[in-house]
């Protein structure tokens, strides 16, 4: 009896061993998939700007004084040549009076000393004077000669200051700025007092944009923006590259250059002063196929990986036939190809998935576009829903999450 027991004790245990791991045992992995589908490809450099307008001038006052009237005012039309300004003019009005009679009195002395240097001369050559007076005489003729010069010179320059009392406007444009009122006093002592600030034309803007160091080598003359601001957060502005400036700029260590983007402002939307955020286009490619980014981060557990399948054809697959990629209807731009990369694709019904080498043309930072090694409809493997658990924790292979940890 007792030797039954115990055998029937020990099927009973199998049994319940089998029981209890048929239905505990190690999880069968599932995979996040996804397909491989046809689209639009844009490679874009982001980077943040300013509006300015395209000729921007500061209209100063060169001479210092009290505003005595303003013809221009915030978004007034100015022509060039057109009086925007006056300052006071009766301190230069006399300084010029003041002028004119000191040149006055130099031009009496002049003719005082020509008629003794002339009298000197004669005396001279009658031998009724010596040469010291002679030389003497032609010295304070030289003498008044020098001092109406000067004299000529000082009431040039009275007379200058008094025309710099009107203030024109230089060029043809749109004040965007206006700095003083009428009474108050403008010094002109150590550089020019800015009265004005003048925009040539409105309708033609330009970004000075910063691009950092390692985006601005694909950054090249002629290619299209597409920009926003925050004025028009739903609107989206257009604009071409029309420089790219050799001068850095660091600022904690970043490294920025200024490339500069012509745009279009007919409506007069744009105001200057604006901060853009802008997009400049590197390159486009049109019906090509592409591949989640999620798959190009995405490692499987070791018992998976497995030796990767090269593409079909050389080792280094040649550029596709047609262009935009295999079957792609356009190609446009720079944004070469990124080389060669290792994904898994998930074939129906297969439980493991297989790791397949692909060529990668340009990113957008979502989606990469395929040269070569996959086709549409094949799915490829983004991640991995049930991980298996690693040291009592859960370990994620979600691309999306990081492939952190995470407890149970």
């Amino acid at each position: 009896m007792i030797r039954w027991i115990l055998i029937a004790l020990a099927i009973a245990a199998a049994v319940a061993g089998w029981w209890y791991f048929r239905d505990h045992g190690p999880e069968a992995l599932r995979y996040d998939t996804a397909p491989i589908a046809r689209g639009d490809l844009t490679q874009v450099v982001q980077a943040t700007g300013i509006l300015n307008p395209v000729l921007n001038v500061q209209v100063g006052s060169q001479i210092s004084g009290n505003i005595q009237k303003l013809y221009a005012d915030f978004n007034s039309n100015v022509k060039k040549g057109e009086i925007v300004a006056e300052l006071d003019p009766a301190i230069y009005k006399a300084i010029v009076h003041q002028q004119e009679a000191d040149l006055a009195s130099a031009k009496a002395a002049l003719e005082l000393a020509q008629l003794n240097a002339k009298r000197k001369n004669d005396l001279l050559q009658q031998h009724a004077a010596p040469q010291a007076d002679v030389d003497t005489a032609n010295a304070t003729l030289h003498q008044a000669e020098a001092t109406v010069k000067m004299k000529d010179a000082n009431l040039e320059k009275a007379r200058a200051d008094l025309d710099h009392c009107t203030i024109y406007s230089p060029i043809d444009g749109t004040v965007i700025s206006r700095a003083v009122d009428v009474g108050q006093t403008v010094a002109a002592a150590m550089n020019a007092p800015v009265l004005f600030t003048v925009a040539n034309d409105l309708k033609k803007m330009q970004i000075d944009s910063s691009v950092a160091e390692a985006d601005v080598g694909n950054v090249e003359l002629d290619q299209a923006v597409d920009f926003t601001v925050d004025a028009f957060p739903f609107r989206t502005f257009h604009g071409t590259v029309v420089q790219v400036r050799n001068a850095a700029t660091t600022v904690q260590n970043v490294v920025t250059y200024d490339v500069v983007i012509s745009v279009a402002n007919e409506d007069l939307k744009l105001k200057p002063g604006m901060t853009t955020t802008l997009s400049i286009v590197i390159a486009q490619r049109e019906n090509v196929l592409k591949l989640p980014n999620a798959a190009l981060r995405f490692r499987p557990p070791v018992e998976v990986a497995a030796t990767p399948v090269p593409v079909k054809g050389s080792p280094t697959p040649a550029p596709p036939k047609g262009p935009g990629g295999p079957g792609g209807k356009g190609r446009k731009g720079g944004g070469g190809p990124r080389g060669e990369r290792t994904i898994y694709v998930l074939k129906a019904g297969a439980a493991k998935p297989d790791p397949v080498q692909v060529k990668l043309g340009i990113s957008d930072g979502i989606t990469s576009e395929i040269l070569s090694g996959l086709e549409e409809g094949q799915s490829v493997v983004t991640g991995i829903e049930n991980p298996p658990p690693v040291n009592g924790m859960q370990k994620s292979s979600n691309p999306i999450s990081g492939g952190g940890p995470r407890f149970r």
